[in-house]
């Protein structure tokens, strides 16, 4: 990966929060922030239960499709 791409990168993470650069002369250091990614977390456990309910039973009906529905693509 160039220095470029990694610094890019690392902007995109700094605009979302998620970093926070420091100079120091010639060195970046880079700090990981927690709260946003705790934040996420939360957000999608709350969804999870339902997501995993729909995606068993996409995964039933795509391994034992009902009757009249097998062959049909």
């Amino acid at each position: 990966m160039t220095l470029p791409a990694v610094s890019k990168h690392l902007r995109v993470l700094e605009r979302a929060g998620l970093v926070r650069r420091e100079r120091d002369g010639w060195y970046h250091r880079c700090y990981l922030e927690a709260g946003p990614l705790e934040d996420a977390a939360a957000f999608l456990s709350r969804y999870r239960p339902f997501w995993e309910g729909t995606l068993d039973a996409l995964a039933s009906y795509v391994e034992d499709p009902p009757e009249g529905k097998k062959g049909r693509r």
